[in-house]
């Protein structure tokens, strides 16, 4: 099964793609836009962005033929890239579209800006964490993907995301 674990900034996605990785013997994909800009020494620009969805779905592509019995996760997908071209650039490519499309993922895990900012040179946006809540949740029913939101600190927000997967599992 693969499953994206996306969200506002600071809402523990690294943490949880890693936990669930170990807890299911499962590979998990690092956020790359987070390497990405932290080793530009300049804002980055549209070419930057979209360069990051193109390795994004090469990172999904690795994962098409993924067997029903195996897991991967990945912390964070095209979504959060589609939302943020919409947002400071007002478009968004078509390629990203296309993909998106596609339904990738068989399920979304959706954070809750439940927990406290954390500051990190990457982020940017700490007090607009419900609006893009709401936006990525408008963006995963829009595609009909299932997810499910998980809240919670520490061991509750874990425990919330297992049983979110294994209800997706039941329910295949």
């Amino acid at each position: 099964m693969r499953t994206a674990i996306i969200g506002p900034e600071s809402t523990g996605k690294t943490e949880l793609a890693r936990q669930l990785a170990l807890h299911f013997h499962a590979p998990w994909e690092a956020e790359y836009a987070r390497e990405y800009v932290s080793q530009l020494n300049r804002p980055y620009t549209r070419d930057d962005v979209s360069a990051i969805a193109r390795r994004q779905i090469e990172q999904e592509q690795a994962y098409e033929d993924l067997p029903d019995n195996r897991h991967v996760f990945f912390d964070t997908d095209l979504i959060i890239t589609k939302v943020w071209f919409e947002y400071c650039y007002h478009e968004v490519p078509l390629f990203i579209t296309e993909r998106l499309a596609g339904r990738f993922f068989d399920l979304y895990l959706l954070c809750a800006p439940d927990l406290p900012w954390q500051y990190d040179p990457v982020r940017e946006h700490g007090d607009d964490r419900d609006f893009f809540f709401d936006w990525y949740r408008r963006e995963i029913e829009t595609l009909g993907t299932p997810y499910a939101i998980i809240s919670g600190q520490g061991e509750t927000r874990f425990q919330n995301a297992i049983h979110a997967i294994n209800r997706r599992l039941n329910n295949r």
